[in-house]
């Protein structure tokens, strides 16, 4: 148990701190301006205090975030261990279901861009024919698309082609909420095209997120724009309440079919 004293004390130091990161970026400021420019010790006072005030909030909201990050993976191990244990006999079934209707495995296994640009393989029950993308090379998939089967088609509705994805969970290369992660050969033409596009990779991807409970899947640029919006408004807002949110809707999404194809 952490005394009282010594939480005190880490209050103390954390502000210390913040003051000195905020009376920097003041000096710095301070430094940039023209040489014409005349501060007098009040205005240079309320400047030391403004910056150093927001340097102190973003001490607190840094240490806040990275604590809420340890949480968040906790919640994440759990909930994924138990919704593998509860959905898996609908595993079983979907899996032979995809085997007997379509030639080819029921599950598969795809290149995706996670943290920081990592490169990791992400599972997915197979919802296309086999080798869809043989002619074309990686390409979004449209409304009405010819590849999908027609057990897909009802997978895709349901979002239930994304549970096998609580194993990249537990793996540590997914969150339950977060950016979608994308291939990396479409990620490197969005990078060129779409303002912001790399700053989603700050994070861990997730099966869900801001974007595919409020958003439709990605069929042009403007689709991945709004997707953009999305995904850095989660990050910057990331948070219990904000990723409770996202599960209700995620689960009134599933039932309701909304955004699929």
């Amino acid at each position: 148990m952490v005394s009282v004293s010594l939480k005190i004390s880490m209050l103390h130091l954390f502000s210390a701190f913040g003051l000195l990161v905020g009376a920097g970026k003041a000096w710095a400021t301070a430094a940039a301006l023209p040489q014409e420019s005349s501060l007098d010790i009040l205005s240079l006072r309320s400047l030391l205090f403004v910056v150093g005030a927001g340097g102190l909030a973003g001490v607190i909201s840094t240490f806040v975030r990275r604590r809420y990050a340890l949480i968040k993976r906790g919640m994440d191990i759990f909930l994924s261990a138990f919704g593998l244990l509860l959905v898996s006999p609908l595993l079983a079934v979907a899996a032979v279901l995809i085997r007997t209707t379509s030639p080819g495995p029921a599950f598969y296994a795809q290149e995706r861009l996670g943290k920081n640009g990592k490169i990791f393989r992400m599972l997915k029950l197979r919802t296309m024919v086999l080798d869809a993308e043989r002619a074309t090379g990686p390409v979004w998939a449209k409304l009405d698309d010819p590849r999908v089967t027609p057990v897909g088609r009802l997978l895709r509705k349901t979002r239930f082609d994304e549970v096998p994805q609580l194993i990249n969970i537990l793996r540590g290369q997914m969150s339950l909420i977060g950016p979608r992660p994308e291939r990396p050969e479409i990620a490197s033409r969005l990078s060129q095209k779409v303002k912001d596009y790399p700053r989603r990779l700050a994070v861990l991807p997730g099966i869900t997120g801001l974007a595919q409970v409020w958003n439709q899947y990605d069929e042009t640029i403007e689709d991945v724009r709004r997707k953009v919006k999305y995904d850095l408004l989660y990050i910057r807002q990331m948070c219990l309440t904000a990723d409770f949110g996202i599960l209700f809707r995620t689960v009134y999404v599933v039932f309701s079919g909304q955004g699929s194809h």
